[in-house]
């Protein structure tokens, strides 16, 4: 089964906006990897964001593409600094795809936690709005493809 991973959009300074939503360009570049990803015929059932701003708005802007059963919804674990080992667990047990939208270093960590059995040992990139595909094997996951603007 696969899972995906996205890092938010770029956003703007703390001093533009202290919430920090998507900047034009960071919008533009979800919008395009989520067009790349309807035309690879990605599926998934849901979904989620940590619930900061520019997290939600990119989860959003993938929703209008990849139309997901419910609207994104925010999910505890998977703020910046959470424990990746609890995320871990929970798509373990999913029975269904799902789109995980979130923040460095916790994408990192995942995804190293996922991949190479340590959260400290990167396992790939998180550039702004970059998309990871991660497929759940018998024995252990990897990273099937990545997509970034």
């Amino acid at each position: 089964m696969n899972f995906f991973l996205m890092r938010h959009g770029e956003a703007l300074v703390a001093s533009e906006n202290p919430q920090r939503p998507l900047s034009s360009e960071g919008r533009r570049n979800v919008e395009e990897v989520a067009r790349l990803a309807l035309e690879r015929n990605i599926r998934v059932s849901a979904i989620y964001h940590s619930g900061i701003l520019r997290a939600k708005e990119t989860a959003d802007i993938l929703a209008g593409y990849l139309m997901p059963v419910g609207s994104a919804a925010e999910l505890s674990g998977l703020l910046p600094e959470d424990d990746p080992a609890i995320v871990k667990g929970e798509l373990e047990a999913a029975t269904d795809s799902i789109l995980l939208v979130g923040h460095l270093p916790f994408m990192n960590r995942l995804a190293g936690l996922l991949v190479n059995g340590d959260p400290e040992r990167p396992a790939v990139e998180f550039l702004p709005a970059t998309l990871v595909c991660c497929i759940r094997a018998p024995s252990q996951w990897k990273i099937g493809w990545r997509l970034a603007p």
